[in-house]
């Protein structure tokens, strides 16, 4: 927990905190009750943009979590035509980040970046359902071998900005840091097909380290990944 505190921040959040210093300044001048109150909301705005180390594990065939937040959702779907993935039903699990979540995003499978495909669309609360098929959103599709594997960075009813630090074709690891969501949001994964999750509804998710799913499991499909 105190890791997580006093971790390093995230360089887009640097600006947004100076914001919120400048505008403390401005308040304690005005009173100091005032610039008490701002002081409090720099410290949280620290505390949002926070970038803790993760211990990602490094076995063939895991998929780990891509956020920290909560399970939200767990559906079979299939997945929409323009991620090229095949029509076959998928598990999605649906990760809610409250204000308070770290808000930095992880690569979930390592592998090449083979689509990112951005969404225009509404800003609703990131817990509703439909918020996968109508909310502003960005998909990253990555491929291992056999495997593919999606997962979607969602704007929610405060956040407006969706930062991807990554490009089609880029060779990327599990665990690395890819991109930003401010301010509450959620991501979904899509699981490949035939394949179970390994979380609940209600289960807390450490980004970068809890396990989602296992594919060298004997329960598990079974696939080739190349390194």
């Amino acid at each position: 927990m105190i890791k997580n505190v006093y971790a390093p921040i995230h360089n887009d959040g640097w600006k947004f905190v100076g914001i919120f210093a400048l505008i403390t300044v401005i308040l304690y001048c005005l009173a100091s009750f005032l610039g008490f109150i701002g002081l409090i909301l720099t410290c949280w705005c620290y505390y949002f943009f926070r970038s803790p180390k993760r211990t990602t594990p490094l076995r063939d065939g895991l998929i780990v979590s891509p956020a920290d937040g909560t399970v939200c959702l767990i559906q079979q779907v299939t997945a929409p035509a323009e991620y090229e993935i095949g029509n076959e039903e998928r598990t999605r699990v649906s990760i809610f980040l409250n204000v308070f979540d770290v808000h930095v995003q992880r690569i979930a499978l390592s592998g090449k970046v083979k689509k990112i495909i951005y969404h225009p669309g509404k800003f609703l609360n990131a817990s509703f359902d439909k918020a996968s098929d109508e909310n502003e959103r960005q998909t990253v599709i990555v491929q291992n071998g056999d495997i593919e594997i999606a997962f979607t960075q969602i704007a929610g009813l405060i956040a407006r900005r969706i930062r991807c630090d990554i490009q089609v074709g880029q060779e990327v690891s599990l665990g690395q840091l890819y991109g930003l969501i401010r301010f509450g949001s959620r991501v979904d994964i899509y699981l490949p097909p035939n394949v179970n999750p390994l979380v609940f509804i209600g289960q807390k998710m450490i980004g970068g380290e809890t396990v989602i799913a296992d594919l060298a499991s004997p329960n598990e499909q079974r696939a080739s990944l190349t390194h």
